[in-house]
């Protein structure tokens, strides 16, 4: 699944991901600190992994990545 940055708070390293349905979904300091990536800016897209339906109230995001940066990640 991807999506796009919707918001990032450096301070924090929370921030939110807009699927491309619509809908915001959260995620907190870990999620972002195990993506191993510094930064995010607002409209970049990522990968992500979800806990559960997109559409469901809860639904959260348990890890982002960007597509060839990681182990076993590969540009296509």
């Amino acid at each position: 699944m991807q999506g796009s940055v919707h918001s990032f708070d450096p301070a924090t390293d929370h921030g939110s991901v807009l699927l491309d349905s619509g809908r915001e979904l959260p995620f907190d300091d870990a999620v972002f600190a195990a993506s191993g990536l510094r930064h995010l800016r607002v409209g970049q897209r990522l990968s992500l992994e979800i806990d559960g339906d997109p559409e469901q109230e809860g639904t959260r995001v348990t890890r982002v990545w960007l597509v060839g940066i990681g182990t076993g990640e590969v540009i296509r």
